[in-house]
């Protein structure tokens, strides 16, 4: 109980430490939403500043005190409500950010965990045939997959697939105009988000792949490997049954470490792409100075990271028989 009241408090205090840093940010950015409202409204290179001060009181969005904005950040926060679009006047944030959330969601999961199991399995198996042709590919390999920036393969496989070979769509979420859950709008919706998600899995799995394989080398090197081998266990048994489960646990928690990395990767591939996700806000509502919207991807980014980190801290005592130790 003391252990999760521990990891409890962390959570909390990191997660009000990354709420305040949510609020000072978006502020230190130059320019005025306002008067970049006014100006797209109007179309004219200069502003009336009755008109800018007219659309800062329509907003609630004024040159208040730093401390009082941030206490009715706070209060407007626990309450639920998250403002008002300035990009997408006068639709609220919660309905913006409630249909591009999903679409990056099911995309960096998918990913993710897709990336969890390809990378763990070549690492193991790298692992286990240590200083052969195999893992000198993979080592290689990976390190230099792993110094690619995501935005240039991107590029690469919008360009190959899309244009050159014309398999797969260029941008969007969807085509189909029947937004349901048919098979053909399931189909398209599959169809689009392919090529953002295998670009994502170029280089996602190469840290599970590097992580899995340098810890199970150290397993592999243990005494009570060379006891267990010694006892005439099976290969597979020994690899898998004793190798791999324990070099698999640090690797357990680098699974939501890596999360944070795969959600900022997203909102690049995401411009690239035209995805209906989260990075594509992001690119709208930093160029219009969005305050209100830039302030709650920033937060749902933050809360699903925090959250995912904490839960592993919360299960890493029941997979692990050392932690639970430890924590008692």
């Amino acid at each position: 109980m003391v252990y999760y009241l521990r990891k409890s408090g962390y959570f909390l205090l990191t997660l009000w430490a990354a709420i305040t840093l949510n609020f000072i940010i978006p502020r230190l950015q130059p320019g005025d939403p306002a008067e970049i409202m006014v100006t797209q409204l109007t179309g004219r290179g200069e502003v009336d500043p009755a008109q800018v001060a007219a659309i800062k009181t329509m907003l609630g969005y004024g040159d208040d005190n730093v401390f009082v904005a941030y206490w009715q950040y706070l209060q407007q926060l626990f309450s639920g409500d998250l403002g008002i679009s300035f990009t997408y006047f006068p639709i609220s944030v919660v309905e913006v950010i409630g249909k591009a959330l999903p679409w990056t969601l099911v995309l960096v999961g998918l990913t993710q965990v897709l990336s969890f199991v390809i990378g763990t399995l070549l690492g193991a198996l790298a692992a286990w045939r240590r200083n052969s042709r195999f893992d000198a590919t993979i080592s290689i390999g990976s390190t230099f997959v792993g110094n690619l920036q995501s935005v240039w393969i991107g590029l690469i496989i919008l360009f190959l697939f899309a244009y050159t070979l014309g398999w797969f769509p260029a941008a969007g979420g969807y085509g189909y105009t029947d937004e349901d859950f048919s098979p053909e709008h399931i189909a398209d919706v599959v169809a689009h988000g392919f090529l953002p998600a295998l670009t994502l899995m170029v280089t996602a799995p190469i840290g599970f792949i590097l992580s899995m394989r340098n810890t199970m080398v150290q397993v592999l090197g243990e005494d009570y490997i060379r006891l267990a081998a010694a006892a005439g266990l099976r290969e597979r048994t020994l690899a898998l049954g004793y190798a791999a489960r324990n070099a698999l646990l640090p690797v357990v928690t680098g699974f939501a470490l890596s999360l944070g990395v795969l959600m900022g990767g997203s909102i690049l591939i995401e411009t690239v792409f035209d995805y209906p996700g989260m990075g594509r806000l992001m690119g709208e509502a930093t160029s219009n100075r969005d305050f209100p919207l830039m302030q709650a991807i920033l937060l749902a980014t933050i809360i699903i990271v925090l959250t995912a980190n904490f839960i592993v801290d919360l299960l890493y005592p029941l997979i692990d028989p050392r932690a639970r130790r430890a924590a008692a």
